[in-house]
């Protein structure tokens, strides 16, 4: 019997060590970027003129491993990844998509995977690149663990992921700003660095257009996304006092202000439902959406619109010298990504008051 607890207790010693010496290792290869990261720059960017209307698309893909069939752990489900054959499906279907549409100037995409096991290592950034050779691709890392040990049975493994600005103009400087608020060790070794690219471009008025690309935080109480929202806002109102026109929009992981559903055949997700400030970050900036369509799924079911639960959180801010023309969530049943794309049009120029600081909309007939 003394044999035997004795087998057991180097058993537990050993696996101690190597859950030690894991940590270790994880802990030294941590990404840890800076607050502020030169993606590009150039002496010769794409000027714009007041006046020029501009065509943006933002779409989380979700990885392309969440389509409509899936389910996942984190989100309440028991799949960790789809099939290889889904994967690649959701690749070339959301290629097409994307090859419709290569005519706007902008496409902000959130949850591009590089090279991660969920997604069986393919690279989609450069995939994408492939069916846009006119645009250029920013990227901001998020994402970059060796090995994520999450769900023990079925481990995600390598993930290496991050958001893409593809953009005709050439900006005369892209950069990463990491956002604050980390998940505390050793959690915070395994979970997203979460970030926003803001690309500059000179205007004909001697300013500058500012096209940022957000994923804020998930899967916390609301306070890493407030601190993340302050820490936004500094900035943004620095630029407009400056005379710059902004437009942002992303994966804003939080509802437009006051917003509470109401789509005419999907559920409204009021599960941690969080509310961005309607006056934010000054008045007169307007939050830009299409509400008759939801942009996001919960993932804990495969899709079914009458239960699955759905909210708002794809969209867009526009400063005050920024007129929102139109703005429409690409409706494709959840078909390929737990998000739906959303198509905006602006124009760059003075805007009239508006009653409200925030504006939905529904689909125009353009």
């Amino acid at each position: 019997m003394k044999t035997v607890f004795k087998i057991l207790g180097w058993l537990v010693l050993g696996a101690a060590a190597l859950l030690g010496v894991f940590l270790l290792y994880t802990t030294l290869a941590d990404y840890s970027p800076q607050q502020e990261t030169l993606v590009s720059e150039s002496a010769q960017p794409t000027r714009f003129p007041i006046g020029q209307e501009v065509n943006v698309m933002s779409w989380n893909l979700g990885y392309c491993g969440l389509s409509s069939e899936m389910d996942f752990f984190y989100d309440g489900g028991k799949s960790v990844r789809p099939t290889e054959e889904t994967v690649r499906r959701n690749i070339s279907a959301m290629l097409e998509i994307l090859a419709r549409h290569k005519a706007f100037d902008f496409f902000l995409l959130q949850e591009v995977d590089l090279d991660s096991k969920r997604s069986y290592h393919s690279d989609q950034m450069d995939s994408i690149g492939r069916i846009l050779p006119e645009h250029k691709a920013f990227f901001g890392k998020n994402y970059e663990v060796a090995f994520v040990p999450t769900p023990p049975i079925d481990p995600m493994g390598k993930v290496l992921s991050g958001i893409v600005t593809y953009s005709k103009a050439v900006p005369s400087l892209s950069t990463r700003y990491q956002y604050p608020g980390q998940y505390a060790w050793p959690k915070g070794l395994f979970l997203l660095d979460r970030c926003f690219v803001l690309n500059r471009y000179p205007t004909s008025d001697g300013k500058e257009l500012l096209v940022i690309n957000t994923h804020n935080s998930a899967y916390d109480d609301g306070g890493q996304r407030r601190a993340q929202m302050e820490m936004l806002k500094t900035l943004l109102l620095a630029e407009h006092q400056a005379g710059n026109y902004v437009i942002a929009g992303g994966d804003w992981n939080q509802c437009p202000p006051g917003f509470d559903g109401g789509y005419p055949s999907n559920i409204f997700d009021k599960d941690d439902l969080i509310h961005l400030e309607s006056d934010y970050p000054a008045p007169g900036w307007r939050w830009f959406y299409d509400d008759s369509k939801p942009s996001n799924r919960r993932v804990d079911i495969p899709y079914d619109p009458s239960q699955t639960r759905t909210t708002t959180i794809d969209f867009f801010l526009l400063s005050p010298n920024v007129e929102g023309i139109s703005v429409e969530v690409l409706d494709l049943e959840f078909a390929y990504s737990d998000h739906q794309p959303v198509l905006m049009k602006a124009r760059l120029g003075q805007v009239e008051p508006e009653t409200s600081d925030s504006i939905a909309t529904s689909p125009s007939n353009e």
